[in-house]
């Protein structure tokens, strides 16, 4: 089974940080989306991985995680 992730975040750069992170974590490109304009990522992850993936989501002080 598999969770999306979304989260916000306050600046261009943390977001840019977030997915730079994730992908030298090992996860696949495809399952990140960012967007600049609105400071969100999506990541979708087995739930197995969601703890690994809240815990880099939460490094970088997002504004809003669900």
């Amino acid at each position: 089974m598999f969770r999306t992730i979304t989260a916000t975040y306050a600046s261009k750069a943390a977001v840019t940080n977030v997915v730079d992170e994730l992908i030298n974590g090992g996860l696949p490109s495809e399952k990140i989306t960012s967007d600049d304009a609105t400071m969100l990522v999506m990541v979708k992850v087995p739930t197995t991985e969601v703890p690994g993936i809240m815990e880099i989501l939460n490094r970088h002080e997002p504004t809003k995680i669900s």
